[in-house]
């Protein structure tokens, strides 16, 4: 497999959004909570055992550097910075973003957490 490098990479503030452009025409919109939460850093992906990630709605992206000619290293406004996004990351990211964030929310609900820092799910067993 050919490794997909992005033709073009913008950091929108404002919505929170980092897009990614392909030679293909391809155009992807990834929202700095779903990359926050997909971090591939080892306090996220555990070690091989992935720590559910919560209360994140609102984490912006600050700074979007290059790491080398393989991937992003992107800093987020809660102060995460590590782990690198390579480009076959970021593309993987981007093609399965609908099914990512359907299983990321299921995950949250079944663990009684919520996308929002402020908010606490309280199950009741009547």
């Amino acid at each position: 497999m050919t490794t997909q490098l992005p033709t073009a990479i913008n950091l929108h503030k404002a919505s929170k959004t980092l897009t990614l452009k392909y030679a293909s025409g391809e155009e992807y919109h990834l929202s700095a909570e779903f990359l926050r939460v997909h971090s591939p850093s080892a306090e996220v992906q555990g070690h091989g055992k992935p720590v559910l990630q919560f209360g994140k709605i609102n984490v912006g992206l600050s700074k979007v550097e290059p790491a080398g000619q393989y991937a992003l290293k992107l800093t987020f406004d809660d102060g995460h910075d590590s782990g690198l996004f390579t480009w076959e990351y970021l593309y993987e990211l981007a093609r399965r973003y609908d099914a990512l964030w359907d299983d990321y929310l299921a995950e949250l609900k079944a663990a009684g957490k919520s996308r929002d820092p402020s908010e606490s799910v309280v199950k009741l067993m009547l």
